[in-house]
């Protein structure tokens, strides 16, 4: 099974799941943030949760232009894991532990996804540690899963070290072995400055680059 193909079915798991549960729609708070993804009426100036159905793009996104600013190839997972939707963080349990498979909620998420990514490939080889590139967190986000991006294998990383627990031998037959998770939607802290308070990946990436600074 294809990558594209696992993450595919959790999403349609993932949409039963709370209509068996809830007879709705996951929730999410946008944050003044619109997306292809909402379902229903968009009020930019609106603190309320909304609904949300990941939105499949019609043309796939890539990482080429991280691959060249790095002169580094990406496994293709990378591709068709964050290149197909839109969607907010998709939750999810599992025998390692409950968690979060992160995703774009609009463009300039994804474009924050890339910045991103180009730092953490860039401290990886700081630290002469072997590529990775994140797909989501467990727990409180102090470990992120990763996907060693010479075998595809995923992992749990903790920001700053070498990858420690290996998971899966691809990223799709990690996605396989998810169930999805029912949870009220968080709002996040509106206190901290303006950049921090985009949704989705924005805000879970914060989380990994304040423990790695709290490490070092």
């Amino acid at each position: 099974m294809s990558c594209s193909t696992a993450l595919e079915n959790f999403i349609n798991k993932y949409l039963l799941a709370y209509q068996d549960a809830l007879s709705e729609l996951p929730r999410y708070y946008p944050m003044g943030e619109d997306s292809a993804c909402i379902q229903g009426q968009f009020e930019q100036n609106s603190d309320h949760a909304v609904y949300f159905k990941p939105f499949k793009r019609k043309t796939s996104a890539d990482f080429s232009n991280v691959e060249h600013a790095l002169e580094l190839s990406l496994h293709d997972d990378i591709n068709q894991y964050y290149g197909q939707f839109y969607s907010a963080p998709l939750m999810f349990t599992s025998s390692w532990g409950e968690g979060e498979l992160l995703q774009t909620w609009n463009q300039q998420d994804f474009e924050y996804l890339q910045q991103n990514m180009i730092g953490h490939l860039m401290m990886k080889k700081k630290l002469k540690q072997e590529p990775t590139w994140f797909i989501g967190v467990l727990g409180d986000g102090d470990q992120m899963l990763t996907v060693d991006n010479e075998s595809g294998g995923v992992w749990i990383e903790i920001p700053g070290d070498r990858p420690k627990q290996r998971l899966a031998d691809s990223l799709s037959a990690f996605i396989d072995q998810l169930s999805p998770r029912i949870t009220p939607p968080i709002k996040p802290d509106t206190t901290e400055d303006t950049e921090w308070q985009h949704p989705g990946i924005w805000q879970r990436i914060k989380l990994m680059w304040q423990y790695l600074l709290r490490k070092k």
